[in-house]
């Protein structure tokens, strides 16, 4: 499986605002892209979808920003890979047969699922505070 440029600026997103959320602030998509250099539109855009998978929250108006929707020891990183890049099946076949014509008698189809079912499983185990605390499996 590759990650896409949306899935790893999430990711950055998402630790960034906990880190600033550490000290009870909300964060701007302006005060993030300038910490990331990343643009600012980019951002908001990966932070709507966040927002919609649930492990953000955001406040509009002026003093307005964004914050952890639930604590970072929740949040799983597949949530927020899944939030951006959909599913993270290796191949599009596992999630959906109608996607191959060879899908009901395919023989690798079984190894495809095993391997996503491997992927899921290390995502959803590690959690964004992992992640912060630096304790994730090289």
């Amino acid at each position: 499986m590759m990650v896409s440029t949306r899935g790893r600026y999430a990711l950055r997103l998402m630790i960034d605002i906990a880190k600033q959320g550490e000290a009870g602030a909300l964060v701007t998509m302006r005060q993030a892209a300038q910490r990331q250099g990343l643009s600012v539109k980019y951002l908001e855009q990966l932070g709507g979808a966040l927002v919609r998978a649930g492990v953000l929250k955001s406040i509009r108006g002026v003093s307005g920003g964004y914050y952890l929707a639930k604590p970072a020891d929740q949040i799983r990183i597949g949530d927020v890979l899944r939030a951006t890049e959909g599913s993270c099946m290796p191949v599009a076949c596992v999630d959906d047969e109608g996607k191959c014509d060879l899908a009901g008698g395919c023989e690798a189809r079984g190894f495809w699922r095993g391997m996503g079912n491997a992927i899921n499983a290390y995502i959803d185990r590690i959690t964004l505070a992992d992640v912060l605390e630096g304790n994730v499996e090289a």
